[in-house]
């Protein structure tokens, strides 16, 4: 059924939204999924925070030229899909998705995105959703600047404990 005038209004409206408002938007090609296999990724990406939105290319497009993202836009073939938000994690859309493209291989795969402004291309996207959350590299920068002082620590006392004896 056709879309009307104000229905790829309100979609482009979304769009802009999506890619405007969100740190980072990912770009996912599917194909072949199931009604289960989605309902389960947009279930999954709903509880992080995000969003699963499936739209025309032409709109997406149309939505780039509003936002003005820098680059070169990757080239988006057959069905796509749009993962998006928390503002807070710019890495979130794209790590929650490379679960799913983990999991159903031929399925879905990542192809783009736009990353604080920027459009990345397919080997991009799947770098940054290898990126640990940010508590986690919170913890892990702790444990660098703890691991020092702790090495202090065990061989100052290694050495009281030589005088002392």
């Amino acid at each position: 059924m056709a879309k009307t005038r104000q229905q790829k209004e309100e979609i482009l409206n979304k769009l802009v939204l999506a890619f405007d408002e969100s740190a980072s938007t990912t770009f996912v090609h599917f194909t072949g999924i199931s009604v289960s296999e989605e309902t389960e990724i947009r279930r999954a990406v709903r509880e992080k925070g995000l969003r699963y939105y499936v739209a025309k290319k032409t709109l997406m497009r149309k939505a780039w030229e509003k936002v003005g993202a820098k680059g070169e836009a990757p080239e988006l073939e057959g069905e796509i899909a749009v993962v998006y938000g928390d503002r807070e994690d710019p890495t979130a859309s794209a790590r929650e998705i490379y679960q799913f493209v983990k999991q159903l291989k031929d399925k879905l795969s990542i192809v783009g995105g736009i990353y604080q402004g920027e459009f990345k291309d397919a080997v991009a996207m799947n770098e940054i959703a290898t990126i640990p959350p940010v508590e986690i590299l919170r913890g892990m920068f702790v444990n660098v600047i703890n691991s020092p002082i702790q090495g202090l620590v065990v061989a100052l006392n290694q050495i009281a404990d030589k005088k002392s004896e």
